[in-house]
């Protein structure tokens, strides 16, 4: 049983959408989402940089036993092309 709790904490599963929303600065912008494909849950981020945030304090929380730290909030993004509004 312990193995099987350690697998599940070891594992997340999210489908990644990306997009390209305007330019700042002459680069381009782009735009992120995650789907907990269990749940339906999904996660807005208004650029790669807080997307990539996300993912690393979401693996450095799962991989301390027992740790405090907290995972960082998505920031909110303009559009979702996939949304229904």
């Amino acid at each position: 049983m312990q193995d099987a709790r350690l697998r599940h904490e070891a594992y997340v599963a999210y489908m990644l959408r990306l997009w390209q929303a305007g330019s700042r600065d002459g680069q381009p912008v782009w735009r992120a989402s995650l789907e907990n494909p269990h749940t339906g849950e999904r996660l807005a981020f208004g650029d790669t940089k807080a997307l990539f945030a996300f993912l690393t304090d979401l693996t450095a929380f799962r991989a301390e036993i027992g740790g405090a730290s907290k995972v960082s909030e998505p920031s909110i993004v303009d559009s979702d092309p996939d949304s229904d509004t």
